[in-house]
């Protein structure tokens, strides 16, 4: 009697086994494992793209404008100067330049206090100079204004030789620099310059190096 128990029971559980496998066969051939119901759906990122103009500078080598500043001639005191720049850039680091400018002398010390004393006349207080310079721009980037405006820039330095007439003679001139330009537009740049001119004088008797350091503003054109 429990021998046809135990029959009964394995025919059965075989039975079931052989109506469920079907149906998982089939519902692991249309739902893969791990998959869910229902498609995620995929998130698209709404980013504002920003508008950006880049800058279009003219691809002319050649650079000239006009500048204005003061000079500080040694023993002299400072006086309004202004000239011209020529410029030919050979890479977008290296260029040669030609300055010219002038200016004309004030008193020296000695000249005030004695009220009469003039060592100089007024064709002979005339500061004219000109120098041959090779430059390098040390640091090019850009220059920001504000947070949305940049512009290109780069900061220089130059060195270069001339002459410069003074006190009624010539004088070997050694003119070392450093500047910023600014490049506003596809063929406008602001410059802002510092130059030392440097010649030996003997000019209030003893002969010395002089120093005479420039500062100036200027405007260029490429061309």
């Amino acid at each position: 009697m429990a021998a046809r128990l135990h029959l009964f029971l394995l025919s059965a559980v075989a039975g079931t086994g052989l109506l469920v496998a079907p149906g998982v066969r089939a519902q692991s051939q249309t739902d893969p494992v791990g998959a869910a119901g229902d498609t995620p759906q995929v998130v698209e990122p709404e980013v504002e793209r920003r508008v950006v103009k880049p800058i279009g500078i003219d691809t002319e080598n050649f650079e000239a404008g006009l500048m204005v500043g003061t000079v500080g001639i040694e023993d002299f005191g400072s006086s309004l100067s202004y000239g011209g720049r020529l410029a030919l850039h050979f890479t977008e680091d290296i260029f040669a330049e030609m300055t010219l400018g002038t200016a004309k002398a004030g008193k020296t010390s000695y000249e005030d206090l004695s009220g009469a004393a003039q060592l100089l006349t007024d064709s002979q207080r005339q500061f004219t100079y000109y120098d041959f310079s090779l430059g390098w721009n040390v640091l090019p980037g850009e220059t920001f204004f504000g947070r949305k405006h940049a512009i290109p820039s780069a900061i220089y330095a130059t060195l270069g030789a001339g002459s410069t007439r003074f006190a009624g003679d010539d004088h070997f001139t050694v003119a070392l620099g450093t500047g910023a330009r600014l490049i506003v537009n596809d063929w406008l740049a602001v410059h802002l310059t510092a130059r030392d001119h440097m010649f030996r004088s003997d000019l209030l008797g003893r002969s010395k190096i002089t120093q005479n350091l420039e500062f100036t503003l200027g405007l260029t054109a490429f061309f």
